[in-house]
């Protein structure tokens, strides 16, 4: 079926008790035994499975091509089990501008650890290459990036990968692609993460995150032990929430990437913008793999005034359908100064405004930027 089919259907069935068509939501904390002490539904106790999250799971593995998936309480909470799963001395590859809080989990809660890290401009295959060690266990991809839209080559991450060993696991965060644009799996990559607050749920009324596999690893066990023990586990009504959001996902997102392309073309050509970042972009330096890897171009962009950091948040303030908040992926737009969340040891640029583009008309939201810029 095409994933606009499945975004409907997968994980949904019709209720046999009352022959519902949505599926109900089972608030129930626990389950009844059968006389001999069995559990012949399925299900025992919420924490280690409900059914509103096993519909959710079998939605999202089937929008990936994956073979399964766990749910989360949070993109981070995802991220934490993930590297709770690693070995003290075990060494990690990621984007050297990877989201900040993976940075953060992974030297600040689990500093004792004794993980090695390297960052590295995923861009350059060649970077990339000469990080890979012996020990190396984890490698987190993300693309496009956060905020600086870079462009990872899935394919050639892979291989590399695989022949520097049979125990390193790829995982590819897929929150800004989602599986309407990017399927990473197809590529090789092992797992995808998301935190479906963001597109997934697309309507910034639920918090949540998910993992799907492609096949059976170690990583994806202990993250699984992390969640029914971990107790990072959504709530039934988060799970209906974001499998109800899901429904219109494929239209949301490719509206979203249309409105996104219309105004990085205005940005591009105006005087007060320094630079866009935005792979749709030909003269983006990831645009022919992005264009070879994604279905379109995303509904997410960042761009650098001609200025300093309060001729940024001083076009950010004058914003008047743009709100000024953190997240993405709903349908409003969303404007974020992303220097001042990530804090003095940032990377992004402090000229910098990242956008998260909503489903208004694209002549409002490009006279809205207009005006801020003047």
């Amino acid at each position: 079926m095409k994933i606009e089919t499945r975004a409907v259907h997968a994980g949904r069935h019709i209720d046999p008790a009352t022959g519902a068509v949505t599926t109900p939501i089972h608030l129930s904390t626990t389950f009844e035994r059968s006389p001999a002490g069995e559990y012949p539904r399925g299900f025992s106790y919420s924490r280690e499975d409900n059914p509103n999250r096993r519909a959710l799971e079998e939605c999202l593995a089937s929008l990936e091509g994956g073979t399964q998936a766990l749910c989360f309480s949070s993109g981070l909470a995802v991220v934490t089990a993930l590297v709770q799963g690693l070995e003290p001395g075990d060494h990690i590859v990621a984007p050297d501008d990877v989201y900040w809080g993976l940075r953060k989990v992974i030297g600040e809660v689990f500093g004792k650890w004794g993980l090695e890290t390297s960052y590295v401009d995923m861009t350059n295959i060649d970077d990339f290459h000469a990080a890979l060690r012996p020990s190396t266990r984890l490698v987190w991809v993300e693309t496009p990036s956060n905020p600086l839209m870079k462009i990872t080559d899935l394919t050639a991450i892979v291989a590399l990968s695989r022949q520097a060993g049979p125990n390193i696991v790829t995982v590819c965060d897929g929150t800004f692609a989602t599986p309407v644009l990017q399927q990473p799996l197809d590529c090789g990559i092992d797992m995808v993460a998301h935190s479906t607050t963001k597109y997934l749920g697309g309507h910034s009324d639920v918090i949540g995150g998910a993992l799907i596999t492609r096949h059976e690893n170690y990583l994806f066990e202990r993250a699984r032990k992390s969640q029914r023990y971990g107790g990072s586990v959504p709530s039934p009504f988060d799970c209906w929430l974001t499998l109800r959001g899901i429904d219109t996902l494929p239209w949301r997102v490719r509206a979203q990437s249309e409105n996104a392309m219309k105004v990085a073309r205005f940005l591009a050509v105006h005087r007060a913008v320094e630079k866009v970042h935005y792979p749709g972009l030909p003269d983006h330096a990831g645009h022919k793999i992005a264009a070879r890897q994604m279905s379109a171009f995303g509904g997410m962009l960042s761009f650098q005034v001609r200025g300093t950091r309060e001729t940024a948040l001083g076009v950010a303030a004058k914003c008047k359908l743009f709100i000024r908040a953190t997240s993405l992926g709903g349908a409003h737009s969303l404007i974020e100064h992303r220097a001042s969340v990530e804090g003095p040891d940032t990377r992004t640029p402090q000229n910098l405004l990242r956008l998260s583009i909503g489903l208004e008309h694209t002549d409002d939201l490009i006279a809205d930027l207009e005006r801020a810029l003047t």
